[in-house]
């Protein structure tokens, strides 16, 4: 299996570290290729993500017709993903969608933590295309960018505090990473929830997203071309 990982922005800097990453996450037969999209540096807002879109899409046809068989976008905010499973025929995912239908079934209150305020109102509409408002109500930000992600530990101890106080307030039985910047630190949080507590299971998005478009690529499936039908130009694709 061939599966492609799109890097918004300039983040060629990490591109080795992130492959180092997701090839923790994938199976020894899958073949990774780590692509960058170009951008802003960082995809943190509305804007940025609209911005960044062009450039993903592209990156993603490129993907598909290269005869890759899934592509992770990775970012938790999951930019120009819908519109990227219009374009091609192969399983789609950003960081945030894998992780909350994960989560969702390892308990009933879903907590999300990401890095700065402006990404709260993201996740939420995210979480409202959804319709699950009810079970995701508890998002939470460290109010600091993941940009150069080197320190785990000061990174685990800014996110156990929000953690904490999402478990202390009854907020969340589960938690979402909301960045893909958080590299590593999933177990690093969650057994340091556990050691003071009842076990909160805690999300790590690339590894969801990647298990997921695995399962897909397995199963024989992608997205269903009558919610993402492809563009008039491309209808012939149905």
């Amino acid at each position: 299996m061939r599966l492609t990982v799109v890097l918004p922005g300039n983040a060629a800097p990490f591109q080795g570290m992130v492959h180092a990453e997701c090839a923790r996450w994938t199976r020894p037969d899958t073949e990774l290729e780590v692509v960058v999209s170009g951008g802003p540096e960082s995809v943190a807002s509305r804007a940025e993500m609209a911005r960044a879109a062009p450039a993903l899409l592209d990156q993603v046809e490129a993907a598909g017709a290269r005869g890759t068989d899934a592509v992770f976008i990775a970012c938790a905010g999951d930019p120009a993903v819908e519109a990227a499973r219009e374009v091609v025929d192969v399983p789609v995912a950003g960081g945030f969608e894998p992780a909350l239908l994960t989560a969702l079934s390892l308990g009933q209150r879903v907590g999300v933590l990401s890095v700065l305020p402006g990404v709260i109102p993201i996740f939420r509409e995210l979480v409202r295309g959804h319709g699950l408002q009810d079970r995701c109500t508890s998002i939470r930000v460290i109010d600091a960018a993941v940009l150069h992600p080197d320190d785990q530990t000061a990174m685990v101890d800014l996110l156990d505090e929000q953690a904490r106080a999402m478990a202390g307030g009854d907020e969340a039985d589960v938690i979402v990473l909301g960045c893909v910047g958080f590299i590593r630190i999933a177990r690093m949080l969650q057994d340091r929830l556990a050691a003071r507590g009842a076990y909160l299971p805690v999300i790590d998005p690339t590894g969801a997203a990647l298990l997921w478009l695995e399962n897909c690529v397995r199963l024989g499936v992608r997205p269903s071309r009558t919610t993402y039908a492809p563009p008039p130009e491309m209808a012939w694709k149905a």
